[in-house]
């Protein structure tokens, strides 16, 4: 088939399954996807399509099948984003229980390791910014910072350690 053959035969098909795509995708910028993967599906086969007695027929069946398969895709995606969206769900109920925990730890440090993982960690403040701000030198700001996260982390182990032997104890 040539490319001006092409053209006659099915190339002018376009705006029809174009229509057609959109009354079943309910979607302008979807059916155009259609219409253009279609078309560049049947340029590749152009050989193929010369022996087909009723281009236009198949040329619907083809836009049909392949919004069908679009549509199936876009529930599976949908499905999914559903199981993710639970997942993520139970996450942040985590996420949120563990920086409640962190929170505790950290305000039962002592003040100047508290005020320094603050404005380091939560507000992102710079060393110097912070030392400025303590009236301190940046190597005393580095070191409790360091003692602060150390602590912090100790305890978060000892409350993963203690929720572990919990379990072990339920035999889960």
């Amino acid at each position: 088939m040539t490319q001006e053959n092409f053209k006659e035969t099915v190339y002018i098909l376009k705006d029809e399954m174009y229509r057609f795509a959109k009354k079943f995708l309910m979607s302008a910028d979807e059916a155009e996807d259609v219409v253009m993967d279609l078309m560049m599906k049947f340029w590749q086969k152009k050989d193929e399509l010369s022996i087909i007695e009723n281009v236009k027929s198949f040329a619907m069946r083809s836009v049909k099948n392949e919004c069908l398969n679009r549509l199936k895709h876009h529930e599976v995606k949908l499905g999914f984003a559903s199981q993710t969206r639970h997942r993520s769900e139970l996450y942040q109920i985590e996420t949120n229980n563990m920086k409640e925990q962190i929170l505790g730890f950290i305000s039962q440090l002592p003040e100047k390791q508290k005020m320094v993982i603050h404005l380091k960690d939560v507000e992102e403040y710079e060393i110097s910014e912070i030392g400025e701000m303590l009236d301190m030198e940046d190597n005393a700001v580095r070191i409790n910072l360091m003692r602060a996260r150390q602590k912090v982390k100790e305890s978060i182990n000892k409350l993963y350690a203690y929720e572990n032997r919990q379990i072990q104890g339920l035999g889960i």
